[in-house]
This record gives C-alpha cells, structure tokens and sequence, in this order.
C-alpha cells in the first residue's frame, strides 16, 4: 500500500476507535469470570453459544468444579452434564478436561501468560489466547471473532479473510494499549448496530469513517420512498 494510503487508513482506524470509545467507553468482555481459569472455560464454553447462556450455565459449574485441579480430576460425564445447554457439549467437556490437565501437568496449574504457550491448550485458538491475555493478564490483545471479522472488513480496516491475518492487519492500524478495548467495542457495535444483515446504518455513529456510506445511503433513500 502506497505510504499516503497508509497513513490515511491509520487515521481513519484511530477516529473510528475514538467513536467506539465514546459509544462503549466500558469495553468489557460479557462473560463473567473471576479467576484465569474461569475466564478460559467460560471463553471455550462460548463457541458456537451465546455469552448470556454461559454466564447461566457457569456458576452452577464453577461451584461444583471450582478450578482446573478439580476439572482435570471430575467426570467426563458430569462435566457432559453441567454444561449440556451450551451445544455440543462432549467436545467442549473433553475440552475443558484436557485443557485442564495440561494447565495442571505443564504450568503448574497456573494459566499461562504467553500466546504461544495458551494455543498449545487443546480447544484454545489465537481468539480464546487474545481474550486471557487481554481480560485476565493484562496483556495487548486484538481478539477476533465474526463480529471482529464482519466489520473490520466491512470498515475497509483489512481485505483478509483469515482471523490471524485480521488481528496482524488490525494492530498495524492502532497502538498496543488499544488493541484489546478496540476489538471488544468493535463486537459491541457488531452486536447492537453493524448486524450481518440490515445493519442499522442510518443511525450509526462511524458511518462517516465507512466506506459502505453510499449503500447506507440509497438504503435509507428506499426506505423512505417505501414509508
């Protein structure tokens, strides 16, 4: 990309992640969690899941598997149980399990603190290793989830396809200190606004800074012909 390019698409990401700040200035993961661990089981009981049905399946599950000690040690079975509402919920047990026992055999039953050792968990990808170091050590993270997907594309932030790609093309674009709060806002807007689907364009606050701005436009210039 030509040096001009560039330094225009830098500007444009760092206005966008100005307006996201204003709309979300409480950029916060929605699971809830209260230990490493926690956060890791909840993140990996989330694919394919809603946030808000596993924040009702976890309590019940933290209070009777507290830790990775005592998930390495529980029942397939009962772990299968606890967990059955979230979908697919054998492959997410043996999940949880093995990342336990991992947690347990090789760092000493601590989450680990470095990328390359969390994607070595097993049911642990860049998005779930992005979220613990973002949320739980306080590390840069640039999480990328379809929402992250969808609209960084969609903004014209990255003309990849690939996650990993995504979250390369992404910290280009920002510092370090706003990588994780920018990725999570991004999925809130996802979430309440820039849907896959009749995105809400017309009342959308960084459609200035998008290039879908024309599409927006004549959408909302049929909508009114039609009304």
């Amino acid at each position: 990309m030509p040096r001009k390019a560039a330094a225009a698409l830098v500007a444009r990401a760092g206005r966008i992640a100005a307006t996201l700040a204003q709309l979300y200035p409480a950029a916060r993961i929605s699971l809830d969690f209260q230990t490493p661990w926690q956060c890791l089981a909840a993140t990996i009981l989330s694919a394919q899941c809603t946030d808000e049905r596993v924040n009702r399946v976890t309590p019940e599950l933290f209070r009777r598997i507290p830790d990775a000690a005592a998930m390495a040690v529980a029942p397939l079975e009962r772990i299968q149980q606890l967990i059955v509402t979230t979908g697919f919920f054998r492959q997410k047990a043996k999940s949880l399990q093995s990342a336990a026992r991992a947690i347990v055999d090789r760092f000493d039953g601590s989450v680990p603190e470095r990328m390359d050792d969390l994607v070595t968990l097993p049911g642990v990808g860049r998005k779930t290793a992005n979220v613990i170091l973002g949320h739980v050590h306080g590390q840069p993270a640039m999480v990328v989830d379809t929402h992250v997907r969808r609209l960084s594309r969609r903004l014209g932030l990255t003309r990849n396809v690939d996650p990993e790609k995504i979250e390369i093309d992404l910290r280009r674009l920002l510092l370090p200190g706003e990588w994780t709060n920018f990725s999570m806002r991004l999925i809130l807007h996802g979430r309440n606004v820039c849907f896959a689907r009749a995105p809400r364009c017309q009342t959308c606050a960084i459609l200035p800074d998008c290039p879908q701005i024309g599409v927006a436009l004549a959408r909302a210039s049929r909508a009114s012909i039609d009304e």
